[in-house]
């Protein structure tokens, strides 16, 4: 029986430094790629989850609003940012009155907000922040005819119109514009 013996070549032995550096340059490739995937998907996962609390904000904020425009029945144009409103029944300790503003601040628990103050302006209440972040807030006041009421006395209808703005290094930035139907005062006697 003859066994025979193969001898192993040192060639044999294991990779060259070419081999080794394609190698690394082919995985350099592949793990830049993966990586890029990966940033990608987390920069979308968190521009969807400010989406997502943007709109939360505002469905919320414009719910509060709506519910005590629709119960009102007297109206106080403070401003285009701001208005205050007579609810029957509501806020009580406060002569029935509510008021809605942006602060418009750069600085503060509620600066760049949407929010409702039991009272009037001046008023010492605590502030309730319906919406952060938000770049922008008109109020539009209307007639009957859905014409632009020119004044408290002959406003029926009254409409919020509001900017949100959520900021992140790592993503852009991400814009939510809420323009609200028009809400009939409808306690308010009419002109």
């Amino acid at each position: 029986m003859t066994i025979s013996t193969a001898r192993r070549s040192r060639r044999d032995a294991g990779l060259t430094l070419v081999e080794l550096m394609i190698a690394g340059g082919i995985g350099s490739f592949v793990m830049t790629g993966v990586l890029s995937v990966v940033l990608m998907m987390g920069r979308s996962g968190m521009s969807a989850s400010n989406y997502a609390d943007m709109e939360a904000q505002s469905r919320r904020a414009v719910d509060e609003f709506a519910q005590d425009v629709r119960m009102s029945s007297g109206l106080t144009w403070n401003s285009s940012t701001s208005v205050t409103l007579t609810v029957p029944d509501n806020y009580v300790a406060n002569g029935n009155k509510v008021t809605y503003a942006l602060d418009a601040a750069t600085t503060g628990p509620t600066a760049g907000s949407f929010f409702r103050l039991p009272g009037i302006t001046t008023s010492t209440n605590p502030r309730i922040v319906l919406a952060r972040n938000v770049t922008a807030l008109t109020f539009m006041r209307y007639t009957r005819t859905n014409t632009v009421a020119p004044d408290d006395f002959s406003a029926k209808r009254l409409q919020l119109t509001m900017n949100l703005r959520t900021t992140a290094q790592t993503t852009v930035d991400q814009n939510t514009l809420v323009i609200s139907a028009s809400y009939v005062l409808r306690n308010k006697a009419s002109n």
